[in-house]
């Protein structure tokens, strides 16, 4: 079994790096295999569901400043991008220099299932990207984890019917097994493609993986 507590390859390259959590590498992985955050001419706003401690959010929020800032470098020029995050947790502020305090940042701390937050959350929409590394808290047990994953990830979805532009992309975590085979082909009513797929940071042994939906119909 893996010593998830003695730092690997992937943790120590995000300290060197600045991120407070090696899964950032799963986002950027995924990001530069399907153009997840490739954006366009109009305001690009891309949902994070499940931030904490906040990796994924300054990947983003560093992409989309350099884009902006040079767009000759990375595609497209934006146009006042927007990042809207929401954890139960508090995002943690060692590495982010400053990009937490920035206007076209929103983080809301709170339970997306609940009406308060669901409603801000769609007030900052429709997102062009939604993205969620959230995972439950685990027991130990595997098919009592995947059932949790499955809840969390259908939750995900939810968002995505509702406050996803048409053509817009999805990327969100589940734990494989049980019936979350089923929520890939839900995903593939609601986009043009539908796929899993398992970032190589993941960690030895993890029955995580991510789901993809690109082109919302």
């Amino acid at each position: 079994m893996s010593n998830y507590s003695k730092p690997d390859h992937w943790s120590l390259k995000a300290q060197k790096e600045g991120y407070p959590a090696r899964s950032v590498y799963k986002l950027k992985e995924m990001d530069e295999k399907f153009g997840l955050l490739r954006g366009g001419p109009s305001p690009f706003k891309v949902l994070d569901l499940g931030a904490a401690p906040g990796s994924w959010s300054l990947y983003i929020l560093r992409k989309l400043s350099s884009r902006k800032a040079d767009p000759k470098g990375g595609g497209p020029l934006l146009v006042s991008p927007l990042l809207v995050s929401i954890d139960l947790s508090a995002l943690s502020r060692a590495c982010d220099q400053g990009l937490f305090d920035r206007p076209d940042f929103v983080f809301i701390q709170g339970d997306f299932y609940q009406d308060e937050v669901r409603k801000a959350i769609l007030s900052h929409g429709p997102y062009d990207l939604i993205l969620s590394d959230a995972a439950p808290a685990t027991s130990g047990n595997r098919s009592v984890d995947s059932l949790r994953s499955l809840e969390l990830a259908e939750g995900v979805l939810d968002y995505a019917a509702d406050s996803l532009r048409i053509g817009g992309n999805l990327a969100l975590k589940i734990f494989q097994g049980g019936d979350s085979g089923d929520l890939l082909k839900k995903m593939g009513g609601l986009f043009e493609k539908a796929k899993s797929f398992k970032p190589r940071s993941c960690r030895p042994g993890s029955f995580e993986c991510y789901y993809l939906g690109l082109e919302k119909k």
